[in-house]
């Protein structure tokens, strides 16, 4: 599994991406120095190395994503996953709730998603 990895800053920016793409580098250049505080520079800084990463492209001054949000973020719970608790779901759950109570609502829609998993294996 491809190891693909942001930083916290990395992340905020790269969520102004995802929210707004295909986003023209003029307009992100503008959302950053309004959001984060940063220089023109920072931003293309920031921008080349999350391309780099296989992230997103820029294709012409258009950026846009190759990887999507969820995508990203479903491997990096994979990746977790399978380096901390050798694969195991029930283990991390197991870990998770040593330390968090589940509300209701949050065990419901545990319970459904389950219940979807198990109608789509089908």
């Amino acid at each position: 599994m491809k190891d693909i990895q942001m930083g916290a800053v990395e992340a905020r920016f790269a969520d102004i991406i995802w929210e707004r793409e295909p986003v023209c580098t003029t307009a992100l250049v503008k959302m950053a120095e309004s959001a984060l505080n940063w220089k023109k520079t920072t931003t293309y800084t920031v921008l080349k190395r999350l391309c780099e990463k296989g992230i997103f492209q820029n294709d012409g001054g258009t950026v846009t994503s190759v990887i999507s949000r969820d995508d990203f973020y479903s491997m990096r719970s994979e990746k977790i996953l399978e380096d901390e608790f050798s694969g195991s779901l029930p283990a991390f759950l197991a870990a998770f709730t040593k330390r968090k109570t589940l509300s209701a609502e949050e065990i419901e829609a545990i319970r459904r998603m389950m219940e979807e998993y198990e109608v789509e294996k089908k």
